[in-house]
């Protein structure tokens, strides 16, 4: 198995940031446009005109410290985990985000971790109040 991993500090308190990693709603402000939900468990994220379309399933949710999302679909991404962990520290926080349980470091493993990379720096920036809006559109890749 294989994670891809990253760390980031942010200069903003916990309960700015966990709306933004636990909910779809704050998922589409950094990560996608494209975000539905039917309840706030649950979102598919959807990529270049829904061609690419993932499932996300929230499975843990611990107290604006740490959410969880189950990836129920796509490629590669299928029985993965998006986890991320918020530590405080006076009014900032460090994020430690894990896309974890990979089957192998594939390329497309690798493109997803240089993706990760600049998505961690567009959760800060919307959480310091400098909204970059989501890496992709709805029709495009914006990358």
């Amino acid at each position: 198995m294989a994670d891809i991993t990253h760390l980031i500090r942010v200069a903003a308190p916990v309960t700015t940031l966990y709306p933004l990693v636990a909910t779809p709603g704050g998922l589409a402000r950094w990560w996608a446009e494209d975000v539905e939900s039917s309840d706030p468990r649950h979102a598919r994220v959807g990529f270049f005109d829904r061609a690419t379309v993932y499932a996300l399933r929230l499975d843990r949710a611990d107290d604006a410290v740490a959410a969880t999302w189950a990836c129920e679909s796509g490629q590669e991404w299928a029985g993965t985990r998006l986890e991320f962990g918020l530590v405080p520290s006076g009014q900032d926080t460090t994020v430690r985000f894990v896309h974890a349980a990979w089957a192998a470091p594939t390329d497309y493993f690798h493109s997803c971790n240089t993706v990760w990379g600049e998505l961690m720096f567009r959760l800060k920036s919307e959480a310091e109040g400098r909204a970059l809006g989501p890496l992709f559109g709805r029709t495009a890749m914006s990358y």
